[in-house]
């Protein structure tokens, strides 16, 4: 899909204009980071040294080392990542948890009452029409 090409903006134009392209972001991202047009990748890690991590890919883990251990020390790991994954989460307050089940309850209902009256308009005019 083309751009329009009076919405492009180049960077010698206007400095804070937003990149239009991914090409673009990665210019700007380059030249923001190190400064150099090149793309310096470490190759131990994967990772490029001159992005702040956005735009590359995860570096692959070594498989040796996550089967390493005893059952006990992975079940004990795995229970301390569900932890740290729950704290994450935004739990909603009581107030919204009410407000949030009515809603529910209100369109179910609604819900209902629409199926149950197409349905009764459907049987009427199917013995209307059959008899």
């Amino acid at each position: 899909m083309s751009e329009d090409s009076s919405r492009r903006r180049r960077a010698s134009d206007d400095d804070d204009a937003r990149p239009v392209t991914a090409a673009g972001r990665r210019r700007r991202a380059d030249a923001a980071g190190n400064g150099s047009g090149g793309d310096a990748t470490d190759t131990a890690s994967g990772r490029s040294s001159g992005s702040s991590g956005k735009g590359t890919a995860t570096p692959t883990r070594d498989r040796t080392q996550e089967s390493q251990g005893s059952v006990f020390a992975r079940l004990r790991r795995f229970l301390r990542e569900v932890v740290a994954e729950l704290r994450k989460v935004h739990w909603p307050t009581r107030r919204q948890i009410v407000v949030y089940t009515f809603v529910v309850l209100v369109f179910v209902s609604f819900m209902v009452a629409l199926v149950a009256g197409l349905d009764w308009v459907f049987a009427k005019a199917v013995f209307a029409l059959f008899g």
